[in-house]
């Protein structure tokens, strides 16, 4: 297997702050995390204590955890994503009958957008968690 860039060999001391995982509460963890995998082209990885992980590739996981007697608090997840699976991601949030939106308000169904020369859709996952997907990050003032 090829040397990604972006893994941590857990050997080697971290010279960087970087997200390792984040928790992310569901009513079914098993569905929502495969939802997510399913549109996004990822797999859910082996169950990890209480959590079931979607690893990102990035060296980064999204850990859910299943709360079935509390309310969700939905959260706001983006991903960025290459270009070339873009489309395949709609196709996808199409054939579950999943709408996606062009703006974080979910005011423009059907539609997304062509912010920072790059295309972009947000969608519900099963807990109501506002996902994106982006092919280019946001240009943010003193970031080059």
């Amino acid at each position: 297997m090829p040397h990604d860039q972006h893994q941590h060999d857990p050997t080697s001391p971290v010279t960087t702050v970087q997200l390792n995982h984040t928790v992310v509460h569901a009513r079914d963890r098993q569905l929502s995390s495969e939802f997510l995998a399913v549109i996004l082209g990822l797999k859910v990885g082996a169950p990890f204590g209480p959590f079931l992980p979607v690893d990102l590739g990035n060296g980064v996981t999204l850990d859910y955890y299943e709360l079935s007697d509390e309310p969700i608090q939905a959260q706001h997840y983006a991903f960025l994503v290459p270009d070339e699976q873009f489309d395949a991601m709609i196709a996808r949030l199409e054939t579950v009958g999943v709408t996606y939106y062009a703006d974080p308000g979910h005011t423009e169904p059907g539609h997304i957008n062509r912010w920072f020369g790059g295309r972009g859709a947000y969608f519900d996952d099963p807990d109501g968690h506002n996902m994106e997907i982006m092919t280019r990050p946001y240009a943010r003032p003193g970031h080059a």
